[in-house]
């Protein structure tokens, strides 16, 4: 039986983009706000600094970086390096966008901020050095390169993080449960198959587990029921192809809703607004 695949499913319906935009030294202090609406990866090569953010309570934390080091922040976050002005910094920035924004299923689960030494991520040394050898030449391409690179090291950043959700203490949530062994083949198979018609025995038959062993596992892990994720993905799916220009005849069917007015129903009670009246106010 081959490998599971915890995340093409996710990445190829809702993808992420990174664009490079600094490369080498940054010198005294560097603001990265939030107000541009990405996310931000940033790899210290050299040097040390201080990092400081927001934090969700109003105060602002404040970190002494002495590795080489990844910096990850999934969301818009007021942030700001602080370093000595010197050679020996190094530096490469990109930022990133995930389709859906904030709705992005991973984006929703992970922490605010991820700082990750590079020493203890070895799969990261190819993607870094083929990163950096692009980033150090100026060659037909180079930014398009880049940008596929900053790509790649997110994906075995991920990769990363579903081998370490123990180390990162993170909540109940997405990636959690793709983690899990026993939760990550149901959670695959409704991500591949949104408008399947799923139901709590199919899901725990796909997980090879009892309908009360996976409800309470689930539960534990997601923190939320299985019937709720369904929910929430279906609804995450419809908003993308809502946006995209699909009617809400033609996205009900796709995603397994008995009709249009079913469809709706749900919607508005997760949403608030019919799909016409939110599409209208997302516009």
């Amino acid at each position: 039986m081959p490998p599971l695949d915890r995340l093409s499913p996710l990445l190829e319906r809702f993808r992420v983009r990174t664009r490079l935009f600094h490369s080498g030294p940054l010198c005294g202090t560097t603001v990265f706000p939030a107000s541009g609406g990405h996310g931000f990866l940033h790899v210290l090569r050299r040097g040390e600094m201080e990092v400081t953010h927001r934090r969700a309570d109003g105060g602002t934390e404040r970190e002494v970086i002495v590795r080489p080091s990844l910096l990850f922040f999934p969301r818009p976050l007021d942030h700001a390096f602080f370093n000595a002005p010197t050679d020996e910094s190094d530096f490469a920035c990109a930022t990133l966008d995930f389709d859906g924004g904030a709705t992005h299923p991973l984006v929703r689960t992970l922490p605010s901020t991820i700082v990750l030494p590079l020493d203890e991520v070895a799969t990261l040394s190819p993607a870094l050095d083929l990163l950096f050898s692009e980033v150090d030449n100026v060659r037909c391409g180079r930014p398009l390169v880049a940008d596929r690179m900053f790509e790649v090291v997110l994906i075995q950043l991920l990769r990363w993080m579903l081998d370490h959700t123990d180390q990162l203490e993170l909540p109940p949530g997405l990636i959690p449960g793709l983690a899990d062994e026993c939760l990550a083949p149901a959670l695959v198979a409704v991500h591949e198959a949104p408008g399947e018609s799923w139901n709590l025995g199919s899901l725990a038959r796909t997980a090879n587990m009892s309908r009360s062993a996976f409800a309470a596992r689930f539960k534990e892990v997601l923190g939320r029921s299985p019937g709720d994720y369904l929910t929430e993905w279906r609804l995450t799916i419809a908003q993308e192809q809502l946006r995209a220009g699909m009617s809400v005849s033609s996205v009900a069917a796709e995603l397994g809703y008995a009709s249009s007015s079913a469809f709706s129903r749900v919607f508005a009670q997760r949403l608030g607004h019919s799909p016409r009246a939110w599409l209208a106010a997302a516009a």
